[in-house]
């Protein structure tokens, strides 16, 4: 314990002399303190070179420092970036993009005389081909997938052409893999462009001392405005620190030497929560809480392909959806945190989701299913096993006392991750515990998991649910380009899948921010992208 006491207490004075790096005169960051938004990355940041852009760390860094193309809002809605616009062929494989003339990249000495140069088609051509070289290795080449050709028509066209129509492509092309990266600059670094970004992005890096401290300046020669005409950003630097775990990120948060934290750590949670996810008094002065739906879907899958009466039996498997209580189990389980799933498999948030075509707590009803299954198949005593890793035990623990109420016998076996990920691809499971986070914010994404052409091992149909009047559907949502209709395609698709039950969606995930009450506009979105161009830091009295 006195070790554990004495490593606090180094790293938390670590972390203050750190704060007063950011300036010599104590006056003077006072003054300027609040132009300055700080955070910690306890899982510290890997690369600052948005091809290797994988983990939630990374991507927040990147994000303030590389555009591209097109943007995702808070609403998941894609919007012009360096692209001012671009059209789509009538065949739905032909992209053309008409970029703005305005971008520049930060300064750098490499680029000549002017330390810059303006963004121009042939840097999205560059920087796509190295995306999908085999030696710079980018973890993000299968963004380029379903891509035929691209190619600089001229310096303000871009034009990408698909082997097939996707109409979720241009949220792809949102994903800071695709970002815009200068030749020049990359080449001259090599591999060490992970430490040295020059990007077009809203910051610019100023200082990086790996797990120790992280400093981004504003780019004074920004593209982009507010509505009113100002120009972004507003903050003049961002500050990362690096303390390694989230206990002692969240008391330099409470001693307000932070500006936000992110999630609901164990660690702290019932500290700053009530039991229904509200702040604590204690707090509710100093600090505020955002919250809003995140892009995971959290669920109990049937493999439909078992040979066991009880998983193809529709009645058990809508017996255990209308079987339990969402509500009360993420009450007693999550503090509140998290969506009670009464939709079906696409998250809230996402177009398509419809929070009518799922399932709510009718434990008289799924009594009934048991019963009429025990009628029709002669087995009185009907039991089906979940499988599941420790961290969920909770979830499956209370699933299993509420179903056995209705006359179903239910078993949890606890297994290891990386032994749940090999068996459940392998049809070795008759009943696991699942999620889906989003790889991209398009709910085709989710419907995949239902498609029979993506039967796991070989893709990621983990139910083998098969359904032709599914298939139909999801084949012509790629053809279609309207919003609207590919929104309720999806919806129809979802629906389907949810009157044959191949899943139990427990509940949706969320996004949870916690920020001092200075702190303007940061914002919150489905995808948890930090997203700082726009957020301003309210001067203390």
């Amino acid at each position: 314990m006195i070790k554990k006491q004495t490593r606090i207490f180094v790293l938390l004075n670590c972390f203050t002399a750190i704060l007063l790096c950011f300036s010599c005169d104590s006056k003077q960051k006072n003054n300027r303190d609040h132009l300055v938004f700080k955070y910690n990355e306890h899982k510290n940041i890997g690369s600052l070179d948005p091809a290797f852009s994988k983990d939630i760390a990374d991507i927040w860094a990147t994000n303030q420092l590389f555009n591209g193309l097109v943007q995702m809002d808070d609403d998941m809605q894609v919007l012009p970036c360096i692209a001012k616009s671009w059209t789509i062929s009538e065949d739905a494989l032909t992209y053309n993009f008409s970029l703005r003339s305005d971008v520049r990249f930060h300064k750098h000495e490499r680029f000549g005389k002017d330390s810059t140069r303006t963004v121009t088609a042939a840097d999205f051509e560059y920087s796509l081909n190295r995306l999908l070289d085999k030696q710079v290795a980018s973890p993000g080449s299968w963004v380029l997938n379903k891509v035929n050709n691209f190619k600089a028509v001229n310096d303000t066209i871009f034009q990408i052409t698909l082997k097939q129509p996707f109409p979720a492509f241009l949220g792809l092309l949102t994903m800071k893999y695709c970002s815009v990266v200068p030749k020049e600059i990359v080449e001259f670094y090599g591999s060490d462009f992970r430490s040295n970004p020059i990007g077009t992005g809203p910051f610019k890096l100023k200082r990086w001392e790996e797990n120790i401290k992280l400093v981004f300046r504003k780019n004074e020669n920004y593209f982009e405005k507010d509505t009113n005409g100002n120009k972004l950003p507003y903050l003049e630097a961002i500050a990362i620190t690096f303390l390694p775990d989230k206990q002692s990120e969240f008391l330099q948060f409470a001693q307000g030497n932070i500006d936000f934290v992110s999630g609901l750590d164990a660690s702290y949670k019932d500290e700053i929560l009530t039991a229904d996810g509200k702040l604590r008094d204690l707090y509710k002065s100093e600090v505020n809480m955002i919250r809003g739906p995140y892009l995971n879907t959290e669920y109990l899958a049937f493999y439909m392909d078992a040979e066991v009466p009880e998983i193809q039996s529709e009645y058990i498997r809508k017996a255990v959806n209308y079987g339990f209580d969402r509500n009360k189990m993420m009450i007693y389980l999550r503090n509140g945190i998290g969506i009670p799933a009464n939709g079906g498999f696409i998250p809230k948030g996402l177009p398509g989701y419809n929070d009518n075509i799922g399932f709510t707590y009718q434990p008289e009803k799924a009594k009934d299913l048991v019963t009429k299954f025990k009628a029709e198949t002669g087995i009185e005593n009907p039991e089906i096993t979940i499988t599941t890793t420790s961290n969920y035990l909770s979830f499956c623990e209370y699933i299993q006392r509420e179903i056995q109420k209705t006359g179903l016998q239910v078993h949890v076996d606890v297994i290891p991750a990386a032994t749940l990920k090999d068996a459940k691809a392998n049809g070795k499971l008759d009943m696991f515990r699942a999620s889906w986070v989003a790889d991209y914010p398009d709910a085709e994404n989710y419907l995949s998991l239902y498609y029979s052409k993506n039967f796991a091992p070989n893709g990621p149909n983990y139910t083998h649910f098969k359904s032709e009047s599914f298939d139909t559907l999801y084949e012509q949502a790629f053809k279609e380009t309207n919003t609207e209709n590919r929104k309720q395609l999806y919806t129809k698709m979802d629906s389907l899948v949810m009157q044959q039950a191949p899943v139990v969606v427990m509940f949706y995930d969320e996004v949870v921010r916690f920020t001092r009450k200075n702190v303007m506009d940061l914002g919150i979105n489905p995808i948890n992208l930090l997203n700082l161009k726009q957020t301003k830091k309210v001067k203390h009295d």
